[in-house]
């Protein structure tokens, strides 16, 4: 990212680092932290804030018995405090880091090309109601685009994105 950093995202209210901070703290409420796997992050390094979740995430998901358990999830936007199975917070999770990834990079200028397989397996698993993410408070209302459009416009359109979004 260089110095992109400060620069303005398509989710509205974050810039870059805003965007960052907001999955390190996803991944630190619904995963690191239940289960007390939360790491020790350098203050004033984005990158190195994302590596040392990514390594504690990396050595919690292989912890045998992961997606056997049930984590104590509190209240995210308009959702009480619930337990969810490990099993369904991991591909959440991964949805959030697939969308944001593309976020950042469009922040800092460039064209992202997102796993096109990736976004049509979460397409086919988000619910069939085009308002129910927006409702749950965590995504912008979604976006019209032409019919024609491929998975990866459309996924980014169903959570509240523009996919022709630039700086």
């Amino acid at each position: 990212m260089g110095d992109h950093w400060q620069a303005q995202s398509p989710c509205t209210e974050w810039d870059a680092r805003g965007v960052l901070e907001h999955v390190i703290g996803f991944h630190d409420v619904l995963l690191l932290r239940p289960l007390a796997a939360k790491p020790q992050r350098p203050k004033g390094d984005p990158v190195g804030r994302w590596a040392a979740t990514f390594e504690a995430l990396d050595q919690l998901l292989s912890r045998p018995g992961l997606f056997d358990r049930v984590v104590d999830v509190p209240a995210v936007g308009h959702n009480p405090p619930s337990q969810i199975d490990a099993a369904r917070i991991v591909p959440m999770l991964s949805l959030d880091v697939l969308v944001h990834t593309w976020d950042l990079g469009r922040a800092a200028g460039r064209e992202i090309i997102l796993d096109p397989e990736l976004c049509r397996t979460f397409l086919e698993s988000l619910p069939s109601d085009d308002t129910a993410l927006f409702r749950t408070g965590t995504y912008d209302s979604p976006r019209s685009i032409p019919a024609t459009s491929g998975a990866q416009a459309k996924l980014l359109a169903l959570l509240g994105r523009d996919p022709d979004w630039s700086p």
